[in-house]
């Protein structure tokens, strides 16, 4: 935005909050109505999302200079920081139950601004309903563990339980390196450090290249964005430790795919080697509509049997699907198409939601006319009612 350099510094004692306190209004009625992101634009009224469509909640709309107050309030003494890189990450405190991940940037008519849901309390996976075998790689204790889908897919969620689990059983030194904190783990049987790229380390590349020298045994990082992230990080499984991490991933071959395609193609067959050696598996998410419309985890699990491993080590990367469903039974793997199966025949979602999540819709129709003999009376389709555009549907109360 023009002439904004001579506004860089804030003085907080000048701000009012009046802006800040009104979207705290907004947040109220996104928790209250279990929508997970509220969306703030200049010039725009204030939409969420609920149950995984994007809603208008107020006919009233943020002005641009409105947008620009509220970045000063939140941001603070980091706002020089966001006028110079143009968008900024940040967490929100709501209460002690509820924190907000914020993301600032500048658009064409202002500020826009999207806050994310974070409860404190960390779920196990039993509560989250993730396949038990996840369990297993809570007891790691070398390789690579990879959480993967696309954004708001709940990789964060996952990671936090299995991160919790391993403080809950294991003495441990954990190390966590975040864009930005979102999960706060207190210290059980583990240490836990956790630091936050911006505020405590100037990349994901240089705290993990630290964090080899601070005596870890369990790594996690936020996101594998780069290739020196992916190299150290596969460099830090191969020397002994247990890293977690994500990628925006659809599933456990284009993961794969992905770790190897980023590399020259001279040291392609290197990494692969390398990963086949440390990966121990990869858990793919895809959130899906409930019948009574909320949302859940389709989940695919992969587990580094010695089959998987010769899979990737020969490239055979198109096999990986069907040798997750005969692994089933003896190691707990499954593919997404399973996953959807079971939660079709728990009732849990329609077979319209379980083809549109599909990796093989085909087949996966074929698994169910198996099962019920006419798709035609399944479980209906319909979700809760989403309300309609410039509906006032968060009733603003005083905090």
């Amino acid at each position: 935005m023009e002439n904004l350099e001579n506004e860089k510094n804030v003085d907080v004692s000048e701000l009012t909050f009046e802006m800040t306190k009104r979207i705290r209004q907004y947040m109220k009625g996104l928790i209250e109505h279990g929508g997970s992101d509220l969306h703030i634009k200049a010039n725009a009224q204030v939409r969420a999302r609920i149950n995984g469509d994007i809603v208008t909640v107020t006919k009233e709309k943020i002005t641009k200079e409105e947008s620009l107050i509220l970045a000063k309030e939140m941001l603070r003494r980091r706002f020089a920081e966001f006028v110079d890189k143009k968008e900024i990450d940040f967490l929100y405190v709501y209460d002690e139950k509820i924190r907000f991940r914020g993301n600032m940037f500048f658009q064409m008519d202002g500020v826009s601004a999207v806050f994310r849901v974070i409860p404190v309390d960390i779920l196990t996976i039993d509560e989250l309903e993730l396949p038990a075998t996840l369990h297993k790689l809570t007891d790691k204790s070398r390789g690579l563990v990879l959480v993967t889908g696309v954004t708001g897919s709940g990789k964060s969620t996952t990671l936090a339980a299995l991160i919790d689990e391993i403080n809950r059983k294991h003495r441990k030194h954990i190390i966590t390196i975040e864009d930005p904190i979102e999960f706060v783990h207190k210290d059980q049987k583990c240490l836990i450090n956790q630091r936050s790229i911006g505020q405590d380390s100037l990349s994901f590349a240089n705290a993990l290249r630290s964090a080899l020298r601070e005596d870890p045994d369990i790594i996690l990082v936020g996101e594998m964005r780069d290739l020196e992230t992916i190299d150290t990080a596969l460099h830090a499984a191969e020397t002994g430790h247990l890293v977690f991490s994500t990628l925006h991933t659809l599933d456990a071959k284009e993961t794969i795919n992905r770790i190897i395609s980023v590399f020259p193609a001279e040291d392609q067959n290197r990494v692969r080697n390398t990963l086949a050696s440390v990966l121990e598996g990869v858990i793919s998410q895809r959130l899906v509509k409930t019948v009574d419309g909320k949302k859940t985890a389709a989940v695919e699990v992969l587990l580094n049997t010695s089959f998987i491993q010769k899979l990737i080590l020969e490239g055979r990367d198109m096999e990986i699907k069907e040798a997750l469903d005969d692994g089933t039974q003896i190691y707990g793997t499954q593919s997404f198409d399973t996953a959807l199966l079971k939660l079709y025949q728990k009732g849990k979602i329609s077979i319209q939601e379980a083809l549109r999540h599909a990796s093989s819709p085909s087949d996966l129709k074929l698994r169910i006319e198996g099962l019920d003999g006419n798709i035609s009376a399944s479980h209906s389709s319909e979700g809760p009612f989403v309300p309609e555009n410039d509906s006032d549907i968060f009733a603003l109360k005083e905090d």
